[in-house]
């Protein structure tokens, strides 16, 4: 079987719905400070967007890794367990950095401005989706998941900028 990130770079339908509404580019995996795990744990980064946040994968191991995303802001927070569960995300709520509160009516607000600027957004993810071989999950899921990894494993991964030993603020509080 393929890797997830083997899928992506090989498939230009999938990368290119990543790539806009989701934001998500292989190619922008270098981060733009040098950063380390409090833990002491390993930090890869894998992928970026194009406001200069960072994909990272935590520990050891493969796509399985909790997932943590760092803004270039100074923000950072736990946002997955694992690729699948990112790239879920990223699939139902490619608008998930404007949905601070995790409310239904902010997630809603943002859903229909994107397919008023994209209206073939469904389409689209449904066959990156399919070639991901991904089964998705409702809006609010994949919100209210992201807030509990966040907020709860989330608090073991903490992102420290390394030339002055101080941690990234929480992206979700």
């Amino acid at each position: 079987m393929r890797s997830l990130l083997t899928v992506i770079a090989e498939d230009d339908g999938v990368a290119r719905f990543l790539n806009w509404p989701g934001d998500f580019e292989l190619d922008r995996a270098d981060h733009v400070e040098e950063v380390h795990l409090a833990s002491g744990a390993a930090l890869e980064g894998f992928a970026g967007e194009g406001a200069g946040g960072t994909y990272f994968f935590c520990g050891a191991g493969g796509e399985e890794r909790p997932v943590l995303y760092a803004d270039s802001e100074g923000r950072a927070s736990l946002v997955a367990i694992g690729l699948p569960e990112l790239l879920r995300l990223l699939l139902v709520a490619p608008w998930w950095r404007d949905c601070p509160a995790f409310t239904a009516e902010q997630s809603a607000a943002a859903s229909a401005d994107y397919l008023r600027d994209i209206p073939d957004m469904v389409a689209r993810r449904d066959r990156a989706a399919a070639a991901l071989g991904l089964d998705l999950p409702t809006e609010a899921e994949v919100l209210t998941r992201l807030h509990e990894v966040a907020t709860g494993l989330g608090k073991d991964f903490v992102l420290v900028f390394t030339p002055e030993n101080e941690p990234y603020d929480p992206l979700i509080p």
